[in-house]
């Protein structure tokens, strides 16, 4: 099954490079360019330079400058091979949660394998970025988050105890989430962890574009003659965490629909009775506490908001209309909330097919219920349809089955931050 081992991972020196809270940021793909800006303000040599390099030739600058930190003894190779234990503390819905894992290199395995498995499909725009970047620097900046299974919670008792130490790193990135991280080097121990894994599948819960990129990237090294079977570029840097882990939380993502010629809100509704109770509600803010409700409820449900202080609940009332509209799928993907509103709504009522949305000509996505609601107060979008999230469960069962959810179904947080460890592809030690 999956095949895990350790890395000499490539690190900043913060004696030459800075503090490393001012050297690391959040995935590339939630940062605006006032936000690059200002990481790069804060500190030069902040990961984002490499993440993210803006420019007439972005990437070629990219790896210029990575050889420079190299050269220049700002980043570094580690002396040993090593797992690294990575914790994430942060408040969610209310409470104060942890999710902690292990980052290491993962043997790359096509999907058809059935040993990483995915649970989203993806948009090109964005694999052909992450590809051009991995040609040029040969590395991994920020890892794919993956889930796996342990029942008897073995991988969770080590690491517990691996843990159990002062980290060696611990820091507030001033966001509301303190990051810290553990470097295990000890041969036997590593070993022990990377057993574990030996009978289990993964479930990649977000970097869904660098894995395939990874895929690519290895087959293209391997069309050219540049690389050879079990070398680096057949691994990719992974943070495996376990799918029972209480810590973890899935956010909502949420639809916006623009420039539809003939929105009509009402008449939408009216559609929709022949499968989903409609409710209109007063007080568009208590929209996410009444589909929390539902969601306890176990119901299949989400609200519409087309402006004013208004919203529509769309309870569906017979889960076996989704039986007969996607008979091919299975059942954990035919129940996917999100499965729902694209089937029913979206594509035969307002008639946004897969192909449009995939291109977001007339739908785009948002994590935030305000950014939902503001959209639509000023005139941007006809209407938001705002979701409850996609449960943990739900993502494990579509993976299994071999199938994947529509694009941007889940909104893992907090996001695993770049720039503590990054994965060097020539290098071969700890394989």
């Amino acid at each position: 099954m999956a095949v895990v081992k350790p890395f000499r991972a490539l690190r900043f020196n913060t004696e030459k490079a800075g503090d490393i809270k001012t050297l690391v940021c959040p995935p590339y793909d939630i940062i605006s360019e006032e936000q690059r800006l200002g990481y790069i303000e804060r500190n030069p040599n902040n990961v984002i330079r490499l993440e993210l390099p803006k420019g007439e030739k972005p990437y070629e600058q990219a790896a210029e400058l990575l050889e420079k930190w190299e050269s220049e003894g700002i980043l570094a190779l580690e002396d040993k091979p090593a797992i690294y234990i990575y914790e994430e503390e942060f408040t969610a819905y209310g409470q104060t949660k942890k999710v902690r894992g292990i980052i290491c290199r993962v043997h790359l395995e096509e999907f058809e394998k059935g040993i990483v498995l995915p649970h989203e499909f993806t948009l090109s725009k964005a694999k052909q970025d992450r590809f051009n970047l991995m040609s040029t620097t040969n590395c991994n900046f920020s890892q794919i988050y993956s889930l796996y299974m342990d029942d008897e919670k073995n991988t969770a008792g080590k690491i517990s105890a691996l843990a159990s130490v002062a980290p060696e790193i611990d820091f507030d990135d001033g966001a509301g989430v303190i990051h810290r991280l553990w470097t295990i080097t000890d041969p036997a121990t590593l070993a022990a962890l990377c057993s574990d894994f030996n009978d289990r599948k993964l479930y990649i819960a977000d970097g869904h574009h660098r894995y395939e990129t990874a895929l690519n990237y290895r087959n293209h090294l391997l069309e050219q003659g540049k690389a050879t079977p079990g070398d680096g570029s057949h691994y990719v840097m992974m943070m495996l965490v376990d799918m029972q882990n209480d810590g973890l939380v899935v956010f909502p993502t949420h639809r916006m629909v623009r420039d539809l010629e003939s929105f009509d809100a009402q008449a939408l509704c009216e559609k929709a009775k022949q499968y989903f109770e409609v409710t209109k509600c007063v007080g568009v803010g208590s929209a996410e506490a009444a589909l929390a409700k539902l969601y306890a409820e176990n119901k299949k449900a989400f609200a519409m908001y087309a402006g004013g202080d208004e919203y529509t609940l769309f309870v569906l009332r017979d889960h076996a209309v989704m039986d007969k509209k996607l008979p091919d799928l299975s059942p954990a993907s035919r129940q996917l909330d999100v499965a729902i509103l694209h089937t029913l709504i979206l594509e035969e009522f307002l008639g946004i097919d897969k192909e449009n949305m995939a291109q977001q000509i007339n739908l785009t996505y948002t994590k935030t219920f305000d950014e939902a609601i503001e959209k639509v107060r000023s005139g941007e979008f006809q209407c938001s349809f705002i979701l409850n999230p996609t449960r943990v469960t739900e993502i494990r069962d579509v993976a299994a089955a071999d199938e994947k959810m529509p694009q941007k179904s889940t909104y893992f947080y907090p996001k695993l931050i770049t720039g503590l460890v990054m994965n060097k592809l020539s290098d071969k030690e700890g394989l």
